[in-house]
């Protein structure tokens, strides 16, 4: 019998390789990536204290005005400039990328070219 492949647990592996090297420290913090289906979530985290220092997903009140009616990839630009406009508040300018196993495509990409346009540095 041939087994399914869960691709969610692939997605896992491949994040747990890729955070063997990436890792955020207090003047570089790490953009960590998470997406479900319907949403997309974004947080700058300095793994040396392990704080969250900035965080935007389509489910924050402040940005659930902005992005209805767009699509998803839309929604992922939205996001990424938000949580860079949060950041460079709090002094943080440049970051490491940490796509979370994903692809680098679609609302990944998307939201890593909105970061990027609202100033974020990586």
């Amino acid at each position: 019998m041939i087994k399914k492949t869960d691709k969610n647990q692939e997605r896992v592996v491949r994040h747990k390789r890729v955070r063997r090297k990436v890792v955020g420290s207090s003047d570089k913090p790490r953009l960590s990536v998470y997406r479900s289906l319907s949403q997309i979530y974004a947080q700058i985290i300095d793994d040396s204290k392990g704080v969250t220092i900035a965080f935007a997903s389509t489910i924050d009140p402040e940005v659930k005005g902005l992005i209805s009616g767009k699509n998803k990839s839309e929604q992922a630009g939205i996001v990424g400039q938000t949580v860079a406009k949060r950041a460079i508040e709090k002094g943080v300018s440049e970051v490491v990328f940490d796509r979370g196993g994903y692809i680098y495509i679609g609302r990944v990409q998307a939201l890593a070219d909105g970061a990027r346009e609202a100033g974020l540095k990586f």
